[in-house]
Order: structure tokens, then sequence, then C-alpha cells
């Protein structure tokens, strides 16, 4: 947790460096030297000799997988096809995960969240994003909805870390709130779409606010999209791990 700001790392070394869950704004490096790094996450105005780098991994990323790019749709027809995507190659990787032993889903792959983790996290983006800013429900969150680690606990809002539920009751939040999620959807207009939630009572997060409605669903498809691909790379390391 330390916070650098300010500071001059003029002629600094570092090596094997982890930095998880770190935030950089408004950095400048001149006359560097960088190999074997791997970057993985957000991405966003970086230049490297000059060139934004951004729109490049973007476009390569939607190369590698066509679908990526139907997780930015622009009309309803676009956000139940996105929807559709995600449900099956979500069973997909279920499937993956029940071929492992139960004990290896509790298991945390470099520190990220385990698979059993992932899925309660996204319990946690449902509740917040649909039964909350577009349903209006103050208290939308079910005890075992993870929140994530950047934010800061709040009174009455469930942070169980030390959790351990199965498999299968997971998957069964889940499986309502996806069915919240697909009613949602279902009913939208392109008016609808286009218009702005009211804003929610008590608190919790998303704060209360009037959002887009839009912007709440594309947040819920990136989430869905993005952790499942953390959740699958994780899957083959634990595979190995059981292989071998």
């Amino acid at each position: 947790m330390t916070d650098f700001s300010d500071v001059d790392l003029t002629d600094s070394r570092f090596q094997k460096v982890q930095v998880r869950r770190s935030s950089f704004w408004k950095v400048r490096m001149r006359g560097v030297w960088v190999g074997e790094v791997e970057i993985d996450g957000q991405i966003e105005g970086l230049r490297i000799n000059g060139v934004d780098v951004g729109p490049l991994i973007e476009a390569e990323l939607d190369r590698r997988e066509p679908d990526r790019a139907k997780m930015r749709p622009t009309d309803v027809a676009g956000y139940s096809e996105a929807w559709d995507i995600l449900q099956a190659r979500w069973q997909a990787t279920v499937q993956r995960a029940r071929a492992l032993p139960p004990e290896l889903l509790h298991e945390r792959v470099d520190e990220e969240w385990s698979f059993i983790e992932t899925l309660r996290h996204l319990v946690y983006a449902t509740d917040i994003w649909i039964s909350r800013a577009v349903l209006g429900e103050p208290r939308p969150w079910h005890p075992l909805a993870l929140p994530f680690d950047e934010m800061d606990p709040e009174p009455g809002v469930p942070w169980d870390k030390g959790a351990r539920p199965g498999l299968d009751e997971v998957l069964a939040l889940r499986a309502e709130r996806g069915a919240t999620v697909r009613r949602v959807i279902d009913g939208l207009t392109e008016q609808s779409l286009a218009a702005h939630t009211e804003p929610v009572e008590g608190p919790g997060y998303p704060p209360a606010d009037r959002y887009p409605v839009a912007e709440c669903l594309q947040t819920v498809l990136n989430e869905e999209w993005e952790h499942r691909r953390y959740a699958e790379r994780d899957l083959t390391v634990l595979e190995s791990r059981v292989a071998g």
C-alpha cells in the first residue's frame, strides 16, 4: 500500500517487482530500458516511443476474439446477443471447473481471486449495476457477494472474504442474477436504453446518482467478459497442477 506521488525515481532499478492492483496515473518515463514485462489490466493513454498503444492493443484483442467486439453493443439487439454469448462461454468455463477437485476452486493463482471468489464478485457486480443502479433496489446484495478489493468496507454491505461456499451454491446465485439481467435486457427499448436511471437511495456502491442505463449494462458485460478470461487463464494453471 505504498503511495508514490511526485517522487523522482531517476536511475532506479526494479527487478521481479509485482504491482498487482496498482494504479499508475500521469507517469512519464524517459531513457528507460524495459524487458520481459507483462501487463494485464485496463490500459488507457499508454504511449510508447510516441505511439498510443491502447488502440493497437484493443484491435489485436478483438482480432483474436471476434466476439469481444460484440461486448460493446449499441442497440437492444446487440445487448441481447452479447448476453447470450457470455452465458454460453461461462457454461463451458464452469464445465472446466467441475473437472477439478473442489478444493482447487478456492485456490488463488498468483494471488488473484479463486474461481469461487470470481463468481462471488460477479454476483456483486450484478447486484450493484443491475439491481441497485437500474432497478433501484437500495440493498440488493447477497451475503456471499464479494466487492472489489479497492473498495472501502461500508456498514451493511456484505464482505465475507473468509466464506467458502461450494460451486453449486454460488452457481445458483449466479443463475438468479443472470435471470435478472435477462429480464432487464428483454424489457429494453431503444428509448429506455438511451435513458438514465433514477437515483438510488441508501449507502453503498454506486453512490446515489443517475446513471446511463447503457453504461450500467456495459459495465456488467465487461465484468463478465474479463473475469471469465481471468478464470480461464487460472484454470489452465490449476489443470496443469492436477496433470503434473
